[in-house]
């Protein structure tokens, strides 16, 4: 699902849409994006400490989007991030 998600932002990334809130972010840029993560964080933690499990999987949810976002602003690939995790994997052989 993640690689779908992520597949799902670059197409909207491209495609003209005004009904698409994906594409008002890439439009309203950089700033606006990285205040978004920055709400959902919070939210994340808020929802860690006393919100219950689903709240958490929720906010979790609306914070990966966001960070996907962001890659794909950037021109970053979900395998560049996955490339980067792998590299720290520390049960390789």
């Amino acid at each position: 699902m993640l690689d779908r998600l992520f597949q799902i932002i670059e197409q909207r990334k491209q495609v003209e849409s005004p009904d698409s809130y994906t594409q008002s972010l890439f439009n309203a840029g950089e700033d606006t994006i990285l205040r978004k993560i920055s709400e959902e964080t919070t939210e994340v933690l808020l929802a860690a400490k006393s919100e219950g499990n689903q709240r958490l999987i929720e906010e979790s949810a609306d914070l990966i989007y966001h960070l996907f976002v962001l890659l794909s602003y950037k021109n970053l690939t979900l395998d560049q991030l996955i490339d980067e995790l792998t590299s720290r994997d520390s049960t390789k052989p």
